[in-house]
């Protein structure tokens, strides 16, 4: 099946919708699936979208990856299913941004939603190479790159996604944003954490709200948005244009739309992306992390998460979603 006739065939089973609409370029009030490194593929877009993600990003590119190699293209190219995608860059040279920006927009065409540029990611491989969190300390570099994208991409909004800062207690967030306002980004991300903590203690909603307050272009909320309600009071009280969610997303497609989901229409969405796993041609053994998150809560989780582990293909993770329904059945 494609990954259109799966979403039409199982969707609704999971309170889902098979129907996912286009984006219209107003962030305002939004809910978007963030850019995640290893967990964003077309499949995962697609839960995201079904559920009710406004836009949802890919995995974050390596700029020198598109440059040097075809493999880092698979990150970037949308399944048919998919109306258009966000596309996270990420790097240290404006030349190699340049370069990527063109090439993406020329590949993607109208299905090209925005180009996002990483500024935010804490990862020591990524920060030594001056890529990343570590473009807080050099804010000429940052926006020297933003200008690049649009030279790039001309008529394709350029978003960034940084952090508070990169060192604790040295939070550059608001001064940060203003200069990539100035070079022509369309929008702000904030999540609310210094680089070195990296996902550790509580994300500060204020840092957002500083930003909104120093800039006039969208801000964009993010960090321990972990359920729809969570998501509503960013918006509140920061002041933001739209909210990002990450780690919230984990087994819950539903956190856009605020939708509860019994433990069946669990199991269904799981089996769904299993599908979708399947359709976008994605590796396999990333259900197993699914299972986890889908199953988490449920009677003898931890026994249906351990027989997943041993799942190799799809039918073999299916079965144990039919396992798990059979239980919940008696």
């Amino acid at each position: 099946m494609t990954a259109s006739e799966v979403l039409s065939e199982l969707a609704p089973a999971a309170a889902l919708s098979p129907d996912l609409p286009a984006w219209d370029r107003e962030l305002s009030g939004k809910l978007l699936m963030a850019p995640m490194a290893g967990v964003s593929d077309a499949a995962y877009r697609l839960m995201a979208r079904s559920g009710g993600a406004a836009l949802a990003y890919s995995e974050m590119v390596s700029c020198a990856g598109l440059h040097y190699g075809e493999k880092s293209w698979e990150l970037v190219d949308p399944d048919p299913a998919e109306p258009e995608i966000a596309v996270q860059l990420f790097g240290s040279k404006p030349e190699l941004f340049r370069e990527s920006a063109e090439r993406v927009a020329a590949r993607l065409g109208d299905r090209l939603a925005l180009l996002d540029i990483n500024m935010a990611c804490p990862v020591p491989k990524v920060t030594r190479k001056g890529e990343g969190s570590a473009l807080l300390e050099d804010p000429g570099l940052a926006a020297g790159i933003v200008r690049a994208c649009r030279e790039g991409a001309p008529g394709v909004p350029v978003t960034v996604k940084i952090r508070r800062g990169r060192y604790m207690g040295q939070e550059v967030a608001p001064e940060f944003a203003r200069a990539m306002e100035a070079a022509g980004a369309a929008a702000v991300a904030v999540h609310g954490r210094f680089a070195t903590q990296m996902y550790h203690g509580e994300a500060d909603w204020g840092a957002v709200a500083r930003v909104v307050d120093a800039v006039d272009i969208p801000v964009i909320a993010s960090g321990d948005v972990l359920s729809h309600d969570a998501a509503r009071r960013a918006l509140s009280e920061t002041g933001a244009a739209a909210v990002m969610v990450a780690r919230g997303t984990y087994g819950n497609p539903w956190v856009f739309s605020g939708h509860v989901p019994t433990p069946v229409e669990k199991i269904a969405a799981f089996e769904c992306h299993v599908r979708l796993l399947e359709a976008t041609g994605a590796h396999l053994k990333r259900a197993r992390s699914l299972a986890g998150w889908y199953f988490k809560g449920m009677p003898d989780a931890a026994r249906w998460r351990n027989a997943a582990m041993s799942c190799v293909t799809a039918e073999e993770f299916l079965a144990v979603a039919a396992e798990v329904r059979a239980a919940l059945g008696s």
